[in-house]
């Protein structure tokens, strides 16, 4: 990989690691559906009126657009409201690997590879200590919560294979038209008007930066730069690096929120990051066709932060 676009990936996966945490800011005094409802307004206006509508049916990009921003962002940032630390929810959300793996599996007949069962077993034994950690009801429903979150977007990696879009990014602009109003009914069933009510005096310069961030940072510029990388290498070459995004999510959350981490998470987290390493690695070969499954997912991680 040449230096500049081994600098892209760097900066790709620190954006999306840190976007944890800066939610996290976000959602100090904004409700967590209200806050992924204007982080997807804005991810689709005013683009929308701009780039053309990309040339699948529409009812792909409307399943896919409720998918991912309710079924897995609105459910992620309402398990960090919970409790789940950022750093954290930036590993578990990762395990969407091994549910698309699953999906292909079950859905298109392909193979998983032994390598790709050990590190679906790691994954697991991982994520039990997190469990096992966590103190309080909310804390454990908070990371069952991120773990759904993982499936929706396995999910919608199912999606988008079944669409055969070609044009990702303008897909994802215009997906972003359809969860703004599912996730506002949420925070109205929720919470009533005092939400809404309330912004005004909750959005202050954290709140919007942490917005901007989201939108600006973590969707769109990452994205085109994932999308980049993708067009330029190999998935296999590109896919691993992902593993960095909760490296830099850790990170930045002890740095940013002064969040603590124990032994046994740490230990644990270590455990799911070997999953994924041993799950995502694949020797190289001059025959037979990689995962499509396994493409999209790592395809798909460009719309995941």
């Amino acid at each position: 990989m040449h230096k500049k676009h081994l600098a892209l990936a760097l900066l790709v996966t620190f954006i999306w690691g840190l976007n944890f945490p800066i939610t996290k800011l976000g959602l100090r005094d904004i409700d967590p559906f209200f806050l992924t409802s204007i982080r997807f307004a804005l991810a689709a206006l005013p683009l929308v009126f701009f780039i053309r509508r990309p040339a699948v049916k529409f009812r792909y990009v409307a399943a896919y657009g409720v998918i991912f921003g309710l079924g897995m962002w609105g459910v992620i940032n309402y398990g960090i409201h919970l409790g789940v630390s950022p750093g954290i929810a930036s590993l578990i959300i990762q395990l969407s690997v091994f549910f698309t793996l699953g999906w292909g599996y079950v859905l298109f007949q392909e193979k998983i590879r032994y390598a790709q069962w050990i590190g679906a077993v790691l994954a697991l034994i991982g994520l039990t200590g997190i469990i096992a950690t966590q103190q309080g009801e909310h804390a454990v429903l908070g990371v069952m919560l991120i773990v759904f979150s993982a499936l929706a977007w396995s999910v919608g990696n199912v999606i988008i294979k079944a669409s055969g879009v070609k044009e990702i990014f303008a897909f994802m602009v215009w997906a972003s038209l359809f969860p703004p109003i599912p996730l506002l009914l949420m925070t109205w069933w929720i919470h009533g008007g005092a939400a809404f009510e309330n912004l005004p005096t909750h959005l202050d310069l954290t709140a919007v930066l942490s917005i901007l961030f989201q939108v600006y940072l973590a969707t769109h510029l990452a994205y085109w730069g994932w999308n980049t990388l993708l067009k330029a290498y190999p998935v296999s070459t590109v896919a691993p690096l992902s593993l960095l995004i909760p490296v830099f999510g850790i990170a930045s959350s002890m740095l940013i929120l002064d969040e603590r981490v124990s032994t046994l998470n740490l230990m644990s987290m270590a455990i799911i990051i070997a999953g994924l390493a041993v799950g995502l690695y694949r020797r190289r070969t001059t025959s037979g066709p990689q995962s499509p499954v396994l493409d999209r997912a790592a395809t798909t991680h460009s719309c995941s932060q």
